[in-house]
């Protein structure tokens, strides 16, 4: 049989429902799928366009920024670099002068008669004085009102440097070679503000942006003493006169520079500086004696004060070197303020004033009659009371009656027709003795500058002798019609008393550098001018000035010395007007006669009190200044006699 199950018989049921066609039914089919929902009808949907090109511009956009970039930064760091960086030093870097040490200036001993102080110039950064810095608008305001009385300046002056123009500057000076003192002055005030503002938020330290920096002060430590040889040095730090201005250059030396960053008004000491140091000037060492020069500035001041003059001058002068040893001029002014000084009182009289010497200038006319052999000292000399030369009638400062004078006689008695008398010897024609006179005059110095360069000197006139005038024919003989300055007249009784040799006059020995070494001065040219015969032969015939009782130079007269010298009282032209009025009184000398070694001279213009003779009132000064000299440079009296020359003739 077969193992097949057999076949069901189906048992007829009730009668189901339809199917669906294709649905298997039985056990083992699908259930039938329920019918979907009505749906409603499927929405469009927004379809978004690429993202490229978004990318792309946006990648676009950051290239051409960055393309910028690039180029300002080339710029900045490549094509204008320099300029930037310049501009970015100026405003965190400053530079400040370094001031050269000034040179001092001594005398022939070495003391000190100009030297240098420690100062400050007083500095300011005006942005330290802005709102941004101390909270409050009327900073450079206060700042000024505190610094004006103590640095002596306007306020308006100060605020106008504290608030400038440019707000960028950030330097600005506002005081020049302040004292320690007034610095000390401005940190302690500074200090305070500084101190009181800790504690009461009110108080602004308005100082704060207020600096020094070192400097130097000029000073004089002897006041007046030789001013007008030295000068003074001004505001600028420059020579005004004398020495100080003519070798301001070797006295100023070579400033330096420094430059560093700052902040604030502080040194950044991280951010690195440059420094060219400052080159000292040179000391300068005159010819003058300090002692000496005291001794001839108190006598002209003395003098001129009792005799109420304008001015005065004295000259002291080595015969042997031509080394000046004192020029004094009276009145005088103090270098270390010249706010206190007289304008007219500036400078150097005893260089810059041109007067007519007067019968001083008598010595040239008889060194010039003695070399051309056309007179000795005992030559009679017969002098009326009145002369008629030209246009004019000439007579001597007294009345007289007719003089039998030697030819010394007429020096000793300072004789102006007698004078006019002896030159008309000089030539067969007048034309040519006032030839032979002019070149004399000039191998004496006169009409030309004294060799020193001194600022503002003067050479004097003397016309050339073709176009001396009538009355100059015979005034110039005896010192008028011609003009000189001080040392030009001491200079040719220095000639006289160096044996008829000219030696320019000097004022400075030499000169010691930053390195200590010291430079002589080049020696001074030489010039002979007159025989030593009859240098000597002047010399003695100048003794009678002095030593015979009818010369009129007794008040110079030096015990147990033999004294050489010779008075003048010219007419005066008065620089105002242009007119003769009142006197120049002079005397010139050197001691000892016989062996030489000092000269004195002395002026006095416009006494107006008591005498103006020279002999009366420079007389007296020669003595006092030339027994000082001596004295002081240890010259002994020679011991030696004067051989007495005649004055006057027995006809």
């Amino acid at each position: 049989m077969s193992d097949r199950e057999p076949p069901r018989r189906r048992v007829p049921g009730p009668a189901r429902p339809s199917r669906p066609a294709g649905r298997r039914p039985g056990p083992g089919a699908r259930p039938a799928r329920r019918p979907a929902p009505a749906r409603s009808p499927a929405p469009k949907l927004l379809r978004l366009g690429s993202h490229r090109p978004r990318l792309r511009m946006i990648s676009l956009a950051l290239t051409l920024v960055l393309i910028a970039f690039v180029v300002r930064l080339l710029q900045v760091q490549a094509v204008d670099a320099s300029e930037y960086a310049a501009k970015a030093g100026q405003n965190r870097y400053v530079g400040h002068v370094l001031a050269a040490e000034r040179g001092g200036i001594t005398d022939r001993n070495g003391v000190a008669l100009a030297t240098s102080v420690d100062a400050y110039d007083l500095t300011a950064d005006p942005t330290m004085f802005d709102r941004e810095h101390l909270k409050i608008d009327d900073g450079p305001e206060q700042a000024a009102a505190l610094l004006a009385p103590i640095l002596g300046v306007e306020q308006a002056a100060l605020l106008k440097k504290l608030r400038p123009a440019n707000k960028q500057l950030r330097y600005v000076l506002l005081a020049r070679r302040q004292t320690p003192q007034v610095w000390t002055q401005i940190k302690e005030l500074r200090s305070a503000l500084a101190q009181k503002g800790r504690s009461d938020s009110s108080t602004v330290n308005v100082l704060a942006g207020v600096f020094a920096d070192p400097s130097s002060k000029r000073v004089y430590p002897n006041g007046d003493l030789a001013a007008g040889i030295l000068g003074w040095v001004n505001d600028e730090g420059k020579g005004g006169g004398g020495i100080e201005q003519q070798l301001n250059a070797r006295l100023s030396g070579k400033d330096g520079k420094i430059r560093y960053a700052q902040s604030g008004g502080r040194l950044v000491p991280t951010a690195g500086s440059t420094e060219t140091p400052a080159v000292p000037g040179n000391d300068v060492e005159l010819t003058i004696d300090r002692d000496i020069q005291w001794a001839a500035q108190n006598a002209i001041s003395e003098q001129v004060e009792k005799s109420k003059a304008d001015r005065g001058y004295v000259i002291v002068q080595d015969t042997r070197t031509g080394q000046i040893l004192a020029m004094a001029d009276s009145p005088g002014f103090d270098p270390n303020d010249l706010s206190k000084a007289d304008p007219a009182a500036l400078g150097n009289a005893a260089l810059q004033d041109a007067y007519e010497p007067g019968s001083t200038a008598k010595v040239m006319s008889m060194a010039a009659v003695l070399e051309q052999n056309v007179a000795t000292p005992l030559t009679h000399v017969v002098v009326p009371n009145r002369l008629h030369r030209g246009d004019r009638l000439f007579k001597d400062d007294i009345d007289h009656p007719t003089w039998n004078l030697t030819l010394n006689g007429v020096l000793a008695k300072s004789s102006n027709i007698g004078t006019i008398l002896a030159t008309g010897q000089l030539g067969k024609t007048q034309p040519e003795a006032n030839k032979v006179l002019y070149d004399y005059l000039r191998k004496f110095g006169i009409g030309g500058y004294t060799g020193l360069d001194f600022p503002g000197e003067t050479k004097g006139i003397l016309a050339p002798p073709d176009t001396w005038s009538t009355s100059q024919q015979y005034t110039i003989p005896f010192g008028q019609g011609v003009s000189i300055n001080a040392l030009q007249a001491a200079s040719v009784y220095s000639t006289i008393a160096n044996g008829g040799v000219r030696v320019a006059p000097t004022l400075v020995r030499g000169e010691k550098g930053p390195d200590g070494r010291f430079t002589p001065a080049a020696k001074p040219e030489e010039t002979r001018v007159v025989s030593e015969k009859t240098a000597k032969t002047v010399a003695r015939m100048l003794e009678s000035v002095v030593d015979d009782e009818q010369g009129t130079g007794t008040k110079a007269r030096i015990p147990g010395y033999r004294v050489a010298g010779k008075t003048g009282t010219a007419n005066r032209v008065d620089p105002a007007t242009g007119k003769y009025r009142g006197y120049t009184s002079s005397f010139a000398g050197f001691a000892p006669a016989d062996q030489p070694r000092i000269t004195v001279y002395c002026a006095i213009q416009n006494a107006t009190e008591g005498g103006y003779f020279g002999g009366q009132i420079c007389g007296p000064i020669y003595k006092e200044v030339m027994e000082f000299a001596l004295k002081t440079l240890q010259v002994p009296p020679t011991g030696a006699k004067a051989a007495s020359l005649p004055v006057t003739f027995t006809p």
